[in-house]
């Protein structure tokens, strides 16, 4: 019978990656330099930052990596009660009360189960494949998505 159990097919969900912030921006590249400068849009009432060519370098050694990073959400397409794609940002109110983060200091969440939150715009882990990819908004640029399989509340860890 044990000689079965070792010819049993394994499927072990691979174990994500913790990361930071920090880690989005490619080493060498100071975060200094990617805050930028801006002007307001005021027909549409927002904040147009203009960031330099560091703010789009990001961390390809994160492609494809499975990972686990906390954040804030900033809900894009919600209904009722839950919001299947969002923003993940490093601070509450980031994109919406103050001017956005640069691209590679943002990521575009989507997840087929939806987010229930009790508040929007609170503070998350988020888990699954990180994808190095440049995208837009209505307020903001992006410059990573990520495909969602877990999503938790932070203050419960």
């Amino acid at each position: 019978m044990a000689g079965a159990a070792l010819l049993a097919p394994r499927v072990q969900a691979a174990e994500a990656r913790e990361i930071e912030w920090d880690d989005l921006i490619p080493p060498g590249t100071p975060y200094g330099q990617i805050v930028g400068p801006g002007q307001i849009d005021e027909v549409n009432d927002i904040w147009l930052p203009q960031f330099d060519d560091n703010a789009l370098q990001l961390n390809q050694a994160l492609d494809g990596q499975r990972i686990r990073m906390p954040g804030f959400v900033v809900p894009l397409e919600f209904d009722a009660s839950s919001t299947t794609v969002f923003l993940l940002v490093p601070y509450m109110g980031a994109c919406i009360h103050v001017p956005p983060p640069p691209p590679n200091q943002l990521v575009l969440v989507t997840t087929d189960t939806g987010w229930q939150a009790d508040t929007m715009w609170e503070a998350v882990w988020v888990s699954g494949i990180l994808r190095t990819q440049m995208g837009s908004t209505e307020i903001a640029e992006t410059g990573y998505a990520l495909h969602a399989d877990r999503i938790e509340r932070y203050e419960d860890l």
